[in-house]
C-alpha cells in the first residue's frame, strides 16, 4: 500500500518460490496504489483456488496461507445466510464471504492456521489476521509512506521502501533467548504480527489499528472428576481424533511425520484410522550414531499401526554439509539447532507427500519439558541457599567435566544452576538461552536492560493467573518458546521443501479443553505428560509412551571444539566483542566450559547473509523503557 510498482511486488513475490511452486498471482489498482500478490502450494481445491481471490461482487479480495479445517462448516451457513460461492470448495472463498458477514470476529469462527489479508475496495481497508498460536507467519512494516507485508522478512525487504537496518534490541533478544519473539524482527521498523492478533489498515491514511483477539489463559476446571484419568483421558481421546481427522482434510498425498515418541505415535494411531485409500504414510529419519538415534521407536510404532513407513538414515557429520543450503533459506536467524534434523525429515518427506501431520504443541499443553523436573530443586534451592553462596557453587559446578552427549547431566546441572542466580521470572529464559544478562553486558559492551531485553518472558510470567511454578513455566513455553521458536523452525524448513505440516494438538476445540485440566495431571510426581500418557494407554505401547525423552539434539558441541564449524568475531557488529567471542570459543575448543548454544546462535547470525547491515546497527541507550507497546511503534 502506497509507493512501488508492479516490478516491486513481482520480485518480493519471486522469493516466495519454495512456500508456493505451484502458482502465481498479481493484482493491483495503480490509482489507490493497493497491490497484493501471492505464491500457491496447492493443497484444496486444486483448480478452483486460485489466488488472490474475489467475491463475486468484485469487492473483496484475499491472499492467504494456511488451511481452515472447518471450512465446509462455515460454507454451510454462509450459504444459508444467502452467501453465493463460485468454488467447490476452496477454504480461501470462506474467509472472503465470512469476513462480508462477521468482519473483524471472522477468526473467532476458525480453527486452523492462517495469515490471510482480505482488502474491501468500497471502504479502501486492509484487515490482516494471524492464527491463534502464530503458525503462519506474517511480517508486515509502515516505512517512507508505504505499508508492506510478507510471508518472510526477506521478501518484504525487498521492496526498495523498506530499509532494513538491524535492530540492537532484537539482537540482544536473539542471544537472550536463542529466537526473536514477536512482535520484534532482526530489523528495525519491521515486525511480526503475533499469533492472536488482527492488524485494519487504513489504505487512503495509512493509520493502523491492532488488535489481540485471542490469548491462551490457563484456566483449570473448577470440579474434578472422581476419575480423572478416566473421564479426562476419554475426552482427549475423542477431541484429539476429531483434530486428526479434520488435518486429513487434503486434495493431494499426505502421511505423518513420526519421531517414535508419545506426540506423534498418537497422531499416527488415530490418522491411521481415517486414512482414505490405502495404508499411513509415515516419515523418520535415522543417525548412524546411537545415542542421537530413534528410529527403533518409530520402527515398532510403524509396524503396530501397520503403515507404509519410510525411514531414512543419515550420518550426523555429513549432515553439516546441508547448513550452508539452509542458511541461504532460514529468512531470520533462529538457534535452535533441532532445525538441522527437521529440515532432513521434510526434504526426506517432501519426496512421497505435499501435507503432513506433526506432534508440535504437545511438549507444551502437556508439561513435556524437562525444567519441569527442575522446578521443585529450584525452588528449595533458592529458598535455603542464601544469594551470597550462589556463584561459588556455580564456581565449583564449572570443574564438573565437560561432556557433548545430547542433553548430558553436566549441561543439565551447569544450566540449572546459571538460571537459579536470577529472580524466578528469568528462570525459564536464562535456562533456555545462549547468554545469561551479565554475559551481553559483555557482549554488546554495554549494560544491559534487562526488564527490556525479557520483557516478553517476565510479562508471560506475571501474567499467568495460577500462582503456583508449573503454570507459569507453562505459559511460558506456550505463548514465547512455541509461537517464536518450534513454530517458526518448522513452518521455515518445511516450506523450504513446499510441504505443508499441520499441528493437531493446536486444534482450537482440544487446546481450550487441555487448558483447563489441572497442572497435576500434567506433570504429576515427576512424570511428565501425565495425563496424556494415560489417556492414550489402550492405544499406545507402554513402552513408547513412557520412555525418555531425546528430542531431535545435534552434537554441536562437539563440532565447535573439534573444529568442524568455526566463528569469525570480526566479521560481526562492531558493537559486539570480538574478544569476548574468542574466549567463548576458545573455553569451548580446550573443553573448559560447554559454550555450544551461543557458538551455535553465533555460528547463525554470522553465517546467515545479515552482515550487510551490521554497519548501522545503532547503539542502544541502557535506560528503562516506558511500558511496551507495539502498536505505537509505528
Amino acid at each position: 500500500m502506497g509507493k512501488g510498482g508492479v516490478e516491486d511486488l513481482s520480485r518480493m513475490n519471486a522469493t516466495l518460490e519454495h512456500r508456493g511452486p505451484d502458482a502465481e498471482g498479481l493484482w493491483h489498482d495503480r490509482q489507490k496504489a493497493v497491490y497484493l500478490g501471492h505464491k500457491r502450494l496447492s493443497v484444496i481445491d486444486l483448480t478452483g483456488g486460485a489466488q488472490p481471490m474475489w467475491s463475486t461482487d468484485g469487492t473483496l479480495g484475499v491472499v492467504f496461507n494456511g488451511e481452515i479445517y472447518n471450512h465446509e462448516v462455515l460454507r454451510k451457513e454462509l450459504i444459508k445466510e444467502g452467501h453465493q460461492f463460485q468454488t467447490d470448495h476452496s477454504d480461501t472463498e470462506v474467509l472472503i464471504y465470512g469476513y462480508r458477514q462477521w468482519a473483524a470476529d471472522l477468526p473467532h469462527k476458525l480453527n486452523g492456521m492462517w495469515a490471510f489479508a482480505i482488502y474491501d475496495k468500497n471502504k479502501n481497508e486492509l484487515f490482516i489476521s494471524r492464527d491463534r498460536f502464530g503458525k503462519k507467519p506474517l511480517f508486515y512494516s509502515l516505512q517512507n509512506g508505504t505499508f508492506v507485508f510478507a510471508s518472510e522478512l526477506t521478501a518484504l525487504k525487498k521492496h526498495p521502501n523498506m530499509a532494513s537496518n538491524i535492530s540492537t534490541k532484537s539482537l540482544k533478544k536473539f542471544f537472550a533467548y536463542g529466537f526473536i519473539p514477536a512482535p520484534n524482527s532482526l530489523n528495525e521498523n519491521i515486525y511480526k504480527l503475533p499469533g492472536g492478533h488482527n492488524l485494519l489498515l487504513d489504505a487512503t491514511t495509512l493509520d493502523i489499528r491492532i488488535e489481540k483477539y485471542w490469548d491462551f489463559q490457563l484456566e483449570p476446571f473448577e470440579r474434578i472428576p472422581s476419575n480423572p484419568e478416566e473421564e479426562w483421558g476419554e475426552q482427549l481421546r475423542f477431541l484429539f481424533e476429531k483434530a486428526v481427522k479434520r488435518r486429513l482434510m487434503s486434495d493431494v498425498p499426505l502421511g505423518v511425520l513420526l519421531s517414535g515418541g508419545i506426540d506423534s505415535s498418537s497422531v499416527t494411531a488415530l490418522a491411521a484410522r481415517h486414512v482414505v485409500g490405502g495404508k499411513l504414510k509415515t516419515f523418520s529419519i535415522g543417525f548412524e550414531e546411537a545415542s542421537f538415534d530413534e528410529s527403533a521407536y518409530a520402527n515398532r510404532v510403524a509396524d503396530r499401526f501397520q503403515t507404509d513407513h519410510h525411514l531414512e538414515t543419515l550420518s550426523i557429520e555429513r549432515a553439516t554439509d546441508l547448513l550452508p543450503e539452509i542458511m541461504t533459506k532460514l529468512d531470520e536467524p533462529i538457534g535452535d539447532s533441532s532445525l538441522l534434523p527437521t529440515y532432513l525429515l521434510c526434504q526426506a518427506t517432501k519426496k512421497h507427500v505435499t501435507v503432513a501431520l506433526g506432534g508440535d504443541g504437545a511438549d507444551e499443553l502437556f508439561a513435556g519439558y524437562d525444567p519441569l523436573r527442575a522446578l521443585q530443586f529450584a525452588n528449595m534451592y533458592r529458598k535455603l541457599v542464601p544469594r551470597a553462596m550462589h556463584q561459588a557453587i556455580r564456581a565449583i559446578a564449572s570443574y564438573w567435566p565437560v561432556s557433548h552427549r545430547n542433553m548430558s547431566l553436566d549441561f543439565k546441572l551447569k544450566r540449572s544452576l546459571r538460571g537459579l542466580s536470577y529472580p524466578t521470572y528469568l528462570w525459564n529464559p536464562v535456562w533456555l538461552g545462549p547468554l545469561e544478562p551479565k554475559e551481553l553486558d559483555e557482549l554488546f559492551q554495554e549494560p544491559t536492560d534487562v526488564e527490556d531485553v525479557y520483557e516478553d518472558a517476565i510479562n508471560y510470567w506475571e501474567s499467568c493467573a495460577q500462582e503456583n511454578l508449573v503454570d507459569k513455566t507453562l505459559q511460558f513455553y506456550t505463548k514465547l518458546y512455541l509461537q517464536d521458536d518450534i513454530l517458526v523452525k518448522v513452518d521455515r524448513v518445511s516450506m523450504m521443501h513446499s510441504l505443508e505440516v499441520r499441528a493437531p494438538f493446536l486444534d482450537i476445540e482440544l487446546v481450550d479443553f487441555v487448558r483447563k485440566i489441572p497442572h497435576i495431571y500434567k506433570y504429576r510426581n515427576g512424570q511428565t505428560k501425565y495425563i496424556l500418557k494415560k489417556a492414550f494407554g489402550p492405544i499406545i505401547p507402554r513402552n513408547v509412551r513412557y520412555r525418555a525423552k531425546k528430542g531431535f539434539g545435534m552434537p554441536i558441541g562437539r563440532w565447535f571444539r573439534d573444529g568442524k564449524l568455526a566463528l569469525r568475531p570480526e566479521t560481526m557488529s562492531v558493537n559486539m566483542n570480538p574478544s569476548f567471542v574468542r574466549q567463548k570459543m576458545n573455553e569451548h575448543q580446550r573443553n573448559y566450559q560447554d559454550h555450544r548454544l551461543f557458538l551455535w546462535n553465533h555460528w547463525i547470525l554470522s553465517n546467515g547473509g545479515y552482515q550487510s547491515s551490521f554497519s548501522s546497527v545503532p547503539k542502544m541507550p541502557a535506560v528503562k523503557l516506558s511500558e511496551p507497546s507495539f502498536c505505537h511503534r509505528l
